[in-house]
């Protein structure tokens, strides 16, 4: 079965407009790419976590074995805390790092698309006065007059064939 064609908008000729397109695409890529990296990250703290919950628990277990060996056990712990807590803190800066920037690309975002819309708004009004001024050229109303004088002819000349 062939899929429905899908309309296809007509390109934009202005400048602006494309020019905010545009900076809508790349800012929309730009927060996807972040995304992903967010998620990466995330990832990578989660193995962080589960890798110091399976050393903390061999520990215990040597620690249980080795009675006298105590003191090195616990500096292992503390070095591993320190590590987890270091880890800890980078992802939580990336995380912060990361909403902000988002947070940022929408507001971005959403101000972008005010100013395509004031722009193509702008478009349309000067399109309006264009066209108002184009009527009130002297070409444009010798057109129109000519074209009433030709249409009060063909009507005349409907009415004396008519009868």
């Amino acid at each position: 079965s062939a899929d429905p064609i899908k309309p296809k908008l007509a390109p934009l000729n202005e400048g602006g407009s494309e020019l905010l397109n545009k900076t809508v695409a790349c800012l929309q890529e730009e927060n996807e790419k972040l995304k992903t990296r967010l998620k990466t990250i995330e990832t990578q703290a989660t193995a962080a976590l589960d890798e110091k919950s399976k050393l903390e628990k061999s520990l215990k277990d040597l620690q249980m074995i080795q009675g006298d060996q105590k003191t090195n056990a616990n500096q292992d712990i503390t070095e591993l805390e320190n590590k987890v807590a270091a880890l800890k803190r980078q992802f939580e800066k990336t995380l912060n790092d990361s909403t902000a920037n988002q947070k940022f690309l929408e507001e971005n975002l959403v101000t972008t698309k005010h100013d395509l819309l004031k722009v193509q708004d702008q478009l349309s009004t000067a399109e309006k006065e264009l066209e108002k001024k184009f009527q009130q050229t002297a070409a444009y109303r010798n057109m129109k007059e000519i074209l009433t004088k030709k249409n009060e002819q063909i009507k005349d000349l409907r009415k004396k064939l008519s009868k």
